[in-house]
């Protein structure tokens, strides 16, 4: 588990005058997930592409499972699957006949392609509408389908690319627990998302792409510690209390309509038990309290400096 499946190291791509990647470099251990993290156009996809050899780099290197997505394509290509932005599936086929002509492109032959076309559709819980023509498919279904798709050849790397845009919170949880699923068999993945709640819940973890460099790396946690936000909002249950607050803790911010004061906060054990101290101390009642530590939106804004916009 601490062999590294995928290796970037000063990747460059440019297009024309814009410079997507600008020397990126990372390392994906076997078994886990990554996830990117960015602004549009700030190189998640293009930073697939040249991973499953569909784009090639300008410079640099790109190895996945030890091999070099230049000078080994093919050798990529057998390890790998690929789920991208927008679905890949034959709207004119039945989701059983999709599976079977991915089967048949991965030369599986016959016997094996019907096994394992029956293995995936009970997997993705989709044996009752195998048949069904994909026009009767939800949009849930025809993502799970699609990953399905992914999964024909067993490939060891899966690359996720926005695997859940567009689908309803159920589905969304769906997809979430197959890939835990997938990584506990020993699958690595490597996901990009715009949902910062989806790389919380899945990614080992999270490099931020910004500019066409990675700006920050480590676990959510880790990722967590690097920035400010953390506070305490305490809620009290008359104005009077309130006040006498308010001017012990010259550094809170009041809300007078909700009778509550919201205190910043490293988020420690030791802050929390020194500020209700204070409170006893100075005999001020406190009616309810929440704390609120620093997520992944408070990271993604605080270093990409901009919102999620389209480009």
């Amino acid at each position: 588990m601490t062999s590294s499946a995928i290796n970037l190291r000063a990747l460059r791509k440019s297009y024309g005058a814009k410079t997507v990647l600008d020397g990126i470099d990372l390392r994906v251990a076997a078994g886990t997930v990554t996830a990117l993290l960015g602004p549009n156009g700030a190189g998640k996809t293009t930073t697939v592409h040249i991973l499953s050899t569909l784009v090639r780099p300008d410079g640099g290197a790109a190895a996945v499972n030890g091999c070099d997505v230049v000078r080994d394509p093919g050798g990529v290509r057998a390890a790998i699957g690929l789920t991208g932005q927008f679905s890949a599936v034959d709207k004119l086929l039945t989701g059983e006949e999709n599976l079977l002509l991915m089967a048949r492109l991965r030369h599986l032959g016959a016997k094996a392609s019907k096994a394992r076309v029956s293995d995936l559709l009970e997997q993705f819980d989709l044996v009752e509408s195998a048949r069904k023509p994909l026009a009767t498919y939800s949009g849930g279904m025809q993502r799970r389908l699609d990953l399905a798709m992914t999964l024909v050849a067993t490939p060891s790397v899966i690359f996720l690319d926005e695997p859940t845009t567009g689908l309803d919170p159920r589905s969304r949880h769906t997809v979430w627990d197959i890939v835990r699923g997938l990584v506990v068999e020993g699958t690595t993945v490597l996901l990009t998302t715009q949902h910062l709640e989806e790389a919380d819940e899945l990614a080992h973890r999270i490099a931020v792409l910004d500019g066409g460099r990675i700006v920050a790396e480590g676990t959510p946690e880790e990722l967590k510690r690097l920035v400010p936000g953390g506070h305490i909002r305490l809620r009290f249950a008359e104005l009077a209390s309130l006040d006498a607050a308010s001017r012990l803790l010259d550094s809170s911010v009041r809300d007078d309509a909700g009778l509550a004061l919201t205190v910043p906060s490293g988020g420690g054990v030791g802050t929390l038990r020194t500020l209700l101290d204070r409170l006893e101390a100075a005999g001020i009642t406190l009616d309810d309290l929440s704390i609120h530590s620093p997520d992944l939106d408070d990271v993604f804004f605080a270093l990409t400096g901009t919102e999620e916009t389209e480009q």
